[in-house]
């Protein structure tokens, strides 16, 4: 040993640290090089390590797909904290596609890849929230705010005229709906949206495919992870309404305004002491509540690896009474296991409890926010304890001014409901419980592990129960049924309705896969496989009137009145599908790329001459920056061009709709269609990948074009005919197209932080080709589908303003001898110039699809700190705001909201807003009047977060993250509705989302 080595080995000491990820996950394998001795170890499976050094040697640190970290070492170091960031540009993303996974640069269809670091940012009760305006192409939207309410999905537009939500495949299982998986449990979400990516899921792919990965464990020892929040929410942009003065000066005008003779009876009742001022939207909202706690624990060795997870999450809603409470509790285990070199097993399964009690949340019957739009500031929400109908059970204001049944004012006020007594008596309570999971074996036939076969069998199943107890409560005007005289007049009488129902899906699949690098210029990726998939229903109900005790614990069918009124009922369902498909990929010199697929379909919702459906599809990529003309430059890194075309299937139909239905007497009630076939999707799609500056900057782009043909769609027979109900016939055309763009560009800042931004937006126009010959449109109360037009189009009058005096009216109405408009009425376009406004001066005047969808997004994170921001928008797009309708321009006296305080009053006053009356100003005729731009732009999400790092690495703890996060803190609209992301046609009262505040903090160990 030389003289200068022996010295440094006597400065040497042993120095320890631990290597882990910006989440505080240790990184287990990561190389610990000393760029002096040259000496390299690796880190043990809680990222640990131990070396020898002295001060001043340099140490670099790798693991793949992270950025390289150097540190030199001091004389004070003694344990050592590396922290790594991700380099995603390092490493190729796999991305899972139709029973396969590929590498990103061997995808040539159009698939969407959700960034869950972004997603998982988002504090919400379900998955398709994390998801709104993460992707281009697929437009999401939360249709009511009430807890536990369907989220609406569509991918690429309106491609039919029925069902239009894609199918999700989670974990390998087909199913219809993915909002019971806790969304803390996802790994990865990918959306196949052109045909090429989704035609091997053929049979019910027409409306898109959402795959959903879940989390697994990784060989180390067992992870902990803890994530809980807590916060409030609570009801914003709420129409003003007009106080109690406001409101009887805007009736006592509207009573003028109406040739009424006689003293104005609102100017005598402006002199009552009775009134009150009631703000109904105020006392109906209050300040809701969220609670969420997640656990989850990961671990194994390199032949076993397991995650269990359980989740609660409870939701109070902002109504009052807390009669909108949502409840889910869910277990989830996944256990992989490498029984042999060639033979593997593994399972997934799912229990999950959710309990939802329903208010009325779309102005639907009995309406409870449609009625605290519509109440009377004039009436209170409790009656004086002197009243003499007065009692402790309903101490509630019902009809104006109540006395007996003859005498209230029936005439001066509209009979509305009392919003706080609906709230109050709601008891409608829906639970489910639900099991889902797979087991699957895969086994490597040859010893490169290129041939595999795997077969899954995977099981959903659902139990249902609906109980709904409708509590006998409001005053006596002596209605109908005469036998229930002296009993309140809603839910005269008492009585209770309960479901009960089971649903399960059996899926079988076999898949044989060919995975093959060849040499090194050619890739081949295969599979052959089946599927089988078989779901049976059934359910039971019953109802029962007048429980004479209606305390819970009497709310059973026994307890119920047997005399009359006795309802029972059930069913049973079954259907089955049949699929054989296949895939090949084939790459050249990962320049060139040619992929496709084939699946056939057997549904039991076809006759025999029709159950196959055959969907097959192509695509060709070529990747341009490997070419060796393509310049090396840091400006542009990746340059990829795409192309596919194939055809999609839809079997959304009622089973048995091919078959004719007989009443048990024999009679004919709905005459079949043998003929009835598969509805099917063509879809064209070119695209481009392209990055930048050093891979910093990534661009998306893709045109789209879908023809629909084949539409299932009901047909009415004549009445000649009989009293039959519709059938089912192969009809129409709809035709979507439209262009994707999205980008994203990410950075260091420095060596201590990272940022990103970008985001996507999407233009779908969509476009009815073709009916059936019989059915030139299909015409709905006030929109409807028409060759030329888009789906669900509205029609009715154009406003083009307030008449202003007499001589406007005859110039304008000419036709008319002696029309009955006055100044102040409507005006409508009287599109055919023949002076007369009728049927024939109707026209399309709304489109209720989005022509727009966008979302964006920015983040940052700074030694330990971290800002995350979202936001989300449609443009376009129209709504009927029935709501907005019935208290503004309604002939009875309900409120108004404030701006009919600029209602039209004389000459010049207003030509937008007609004067109040108890008469038909124009009102009655659907117009643009009430067709309102619902276009919105909404800030998501913000959340900011602090990670505590190495000061709570001495207590055992890997990372701790505080965090604060709002949801949905400002919309910015011109919809003057409570929502306008609500996607119903008609919005008669839409409960709105609430803007949240919520703390929480992870913890792992």
């Amino acid at each position: 040993m030389n003289s200068s080595s022996h010295a440094t080995s006597l400065l040497q000491k042993l120095y320890s640290g631990k290597v882990l990820d910006t989440e505080g996950q240790p990184l287990a394998g990561a190389s610990v090089k000393n760029l002096v001795t040259n000496t390299t170890v690796s880190t043990d499976v809680n990222g640990i390590f131990s070396m020898p050094a002295t001060a001043g040697d340099e140490l670099s640190v790798t693991y793949t797909g992270y950025t390289t970290f150097k540190y030199i070492i001091t004389a004070n170091d003694n344990v050592l904290s590396i922290v790594l960031s991700s380099d995603m540009q390092d490493v190729e993303e796999v991305v899972v596609v139709g029973y396969n996974s590929l590498k990103e640069s061997n995808i040539s269809g159009a698939v969407g890849r959700v960034d869950m670091k972004v997603a998982e940012k988002r504090r919400v009760q379900d998955i398709a929230q994390m998801l709104q305006g993460q992707t281009s192409g697929v437009n999401i939207t939360q249709s009511t705010g009430q807890p536990g309410d369907a989220i609406d999905i569509r991918v690429r537009g309106v491609g039919t005229i029925g069902n239009n939500s894609p199918l999700f495949i989670v974990d390998g299982i087909p199913t219809t709906n993915f909002s019971f998986i806790n969304p803390a449990d996802i790994e990865s979400i990918s959306v196949l949206k052109d045909a090429s990516s989704a035609s091997i899921y053929g049979s019910r792919a027409a409306a898109g495919v959402i795959l959903v990965t879940t989390k697994s464990g990784k060989a180390g020892v067992t992870k902990f992870d803890v994530n809980a929040f807590t916060g409030f929410n609570n009801a914003v942009n709420l129409p003003t309404m007009m106080n109690t003065e406001q409101y009887l000066n805007t009736l006592e005008k509207a009573w003028g305004n109406s040739n009424s003779t006689g003293t104005n009876p609102y100017t005598l009742q402006k002199s009552r002491t009775d009134i009150a001022n009631t703000d109904w939207l105020g006392e109906l909202f209050e300040q809701g509540k969220t609670n969420s706690f997640q656990l989850s624990a990961s671990g194994g060795t390199d032949r076993v690896s397991y995650m269990f997870s359980s989740g609660y999450y409870d939701q109070d809603g902002i109504v009052v009474y807390n009669n909108d409470k949502y409840r889910r509790l869910e277990m989830r285990s996944n256990v992989q296991a490498k029984l042999s070199d060639w033979l593997e097993l593994k399972s997934n399964i799912l229990v999950n409890h959710q309990d939802k009690m329903v208010v009325s949340s779309r102005g639907d019957v009995p309406g409870i926010i449609r009625h605290a739009l519509l109440r009377p500031p004039v009436l209170g929400v409790y009656k004086d304890p002197s009243d003499p109908t007065y009692t402790t059970e309903n101490p509630f204001t019902d009809l104006p001014f109540y006395v007996s049944p003859s005498n209230f004012q029936s005439n001066l006020y509209e009979w509305s409901q009392n919003p706080i007594a609906l709230a109050y008596f709601s008891n409608n309570n829906v639970r489910q419980f639900k099991l889902f999971g797979n087991v699957e074996a895969a086994a490597n036939i040859l010893k490169d592990k290129s041939l595999r076969f795997r077969s899954n069998i995977g099981v959903e199943l659902n139990f249902n129960h609906t109980k709904v107890f409708m509590q006998n409560f409001g005053d006596d005007e002596r209605g109908e049924p005469t036998v229930d005289l002296g009993l309140g007049r809603h839910n005269r009488p008492n009585g209770l309705n309960e479901d009960r129902g089971e649903d399960y899906t059996i899926t079988w699949n076999n898949i044989l896969s060919y995975d093959k690098t060849l040499g090194e210029d050619h890739l081949v990726n295969a599979l052959i496989g089946t599927e089988f998939i078989n779901n049976q229903s059934s359910s039971i109900n019953a109802s029962r009137r007048r429980f004479e005790y209606t305390l819970d614990r009497f709310q059973y069918m026994d307890l119920g009145g047997t005399s009359q009124d006795l309802w029972n009922g059930g069913f049973a369902n079954e259907w089955a599908l049949f699929s054989i498909f296949s895939s090949a990929t084939y790459s050249y010199k990962n320049r060139y790329s040619i992929t496709g697929n084939l699946r056939a379909d057997a549904s039991s919702r076809f006759g025999s001459d029709n159950k196959w459906g055959y969907f097959p599809s192509v695509a060709v990529g070529w990747t341009v920056s490997n070419e060796d003309f393509f310049p090396s430059s840091s400006a542009m890194n990746y340059l990829k061009i795409r192309a596919s075309t194939g055809r999609l299937g839809n079997q959304n139909i009622p089973n048995y709709a091919y078959l004719s239905l007989f009443s048990r007497e024999g009679n004919i009630t709905r005459y079949g269609n043998p003929q009835l076939r598969w509805e099917s999707t063509l879809q064209n799609n070119l695209g481009v990948d392209m990055r930048f500056l050093n891979n910093k900057l990534e661009v998306i782009a893709d045109i789209f074009h879908k023809k629909t043909k084949d539409i299932l769609l009901t047909v009415s027979l004549p009445t000649f005919i009989g009293n039959v109900g519709a059938t089912y016939v192969n009809a129409g055309q709809v035709d979507n197209k439209g262009f994707e763009l999205s980008a994203k560009y990410r950075d260091r800042i420095g060596d201590n932080g990272n940022f990103s931004f970008g985001g996507n937006v999407t233009s779908v126009s969509n476009k009815v080709v073709a009916l059936h010959e019989n059915v030139p449109r299909i015409i709905g109360t006030y929109s409807r589908a028409e060759i030329g037009q888009p789906v669900d189009v509205y029609y009715g009058y154009q406003m083009e303003g307030i008449y202003q005096n007499t001589a406007e009216i005859s110039n304008h109405l000419h036709g008319v001898s002696s029309p009955s408009t006055k100044p102040g009425d409507v005006r409508f376009k009287d599109l055919n110039g023949d002076g007369i406004i009728n049927d024939e001066d109707r026209t399309f005047i709304g489109n209720a699809i989005p022509r727009w969808g966008y979302g964006f997004f920015a983040g940052f994170d700074y030694k330990g700190i971290d800002l995350n921001i979202f936001f989300q928008g449609v443009a376009k797009v129209n709504r009927y705001n029935d709501g907005m309708r019935i208290i503004d321009f309604d002939t009875r006296p309900f409120n108004y909201t404030t701006r009919m305080l600029g209602a039209w009053d004389g000459e010049g006053s207003s030509n937008s807003l007609p004067r109040v009356a108890f008469e038909d100003t124009g009102i009655s005729k659907f117009s643009t009047l009430y067709i309102e731009d619902a276009s919105y732009l909404r800030l998501k999400n913000v959340e900011i977060g602090y990670s505590f790092g190495k000061y709570v690495n001495r207590f055992g703890i890997n990372n701790a993250r505080l965090y604060v996060s709002a949801q949905n803190l400002f919309t910015w609209t011109n919809y003057k509705g409570l929502d306008p992301e609500t996607t119903d046609l008609i919005d008669r009262g839409t409960y709105p989302q609430s803007k949240s505040i919520l703390l929480g903090l992870n913890f792992n160990f």
